[in-house]
């Protein structure tokens, strides 16, 4: 299967994928902490071999990075809330406030949608006055924000960070 990506230098880079890459790349959504002699084992290669198909799989952009996922409450930060912004329609307003969203630590997630709302945050705060402050300090204040509207998480059903990917092996 090919796909196209970026690499690190932003490049358009066409990628070919095989059942091996692909089992690489699952084993690695679940684990991606393993050693390259564990990964090898996993996927049936040799090391070498397992190491040359993992940095070609980083370098055509395939693996964006590597990560440590918290858990949010263990670090004091149980209120999870998504937040919808209407923001004025000219462009500075959206890229001014995209470039300031990228400032704003308690936003993990931002992103740009059709139909009535502009944009969808996904943010955590450490309680109810940790996130008042934000919406009314930070922002409601930012220039061209016309509206925010916010929904809080009461029970997270499904959090995944891996992608699906059976339809690439399809072939």
């Amino acid at each position: 299967m090919q796909i196209n990506g970026k690499n690190s230098s932003m490049t358009t880079t066409t990628t070919t994928l095989d059942k091996t890459d692909l089992k690489i790349l699952q084993v690695l959504q679940g684990n991606g902490r393993l050693t390259n002699v564990e990964l090898a084992e996993r996927v049936a290669l040799s090391p070498s071999p397992c190491l040359r198909r993992l940095k070609q799989l980083e370098e055509a952009g395939v693996i964006r990075s590597y990560a440590a996922l918290l858990s949010p409450e263990t670090v004091c930060l149980g209120l999870q809330v998504f937040i919808r912004v209407s923001v004025d329609k000219g462009s500075h307003s959206r890229d001014g406030f995209a470039e300031s969203v990228k400032q704003w630590p308690e936003v993990l997630s931002c992103f740009a949608l059709t139909g009535e709302t502009d944009y969808m945050l996904h943010a955590f705060f450490t309680d109810m006055q940790a996130f008042s402050h934000f919406i009314l300090d930070t922002l409601l204040s930012h220039p061209g924000v016309l509206d925010a509207r916010s929904s809080f998480v009461l029970q997270e059903v499904k959090n995944s960070t891996a992608l699906p990917l059976h339809h690439l092996a399809a072939d």
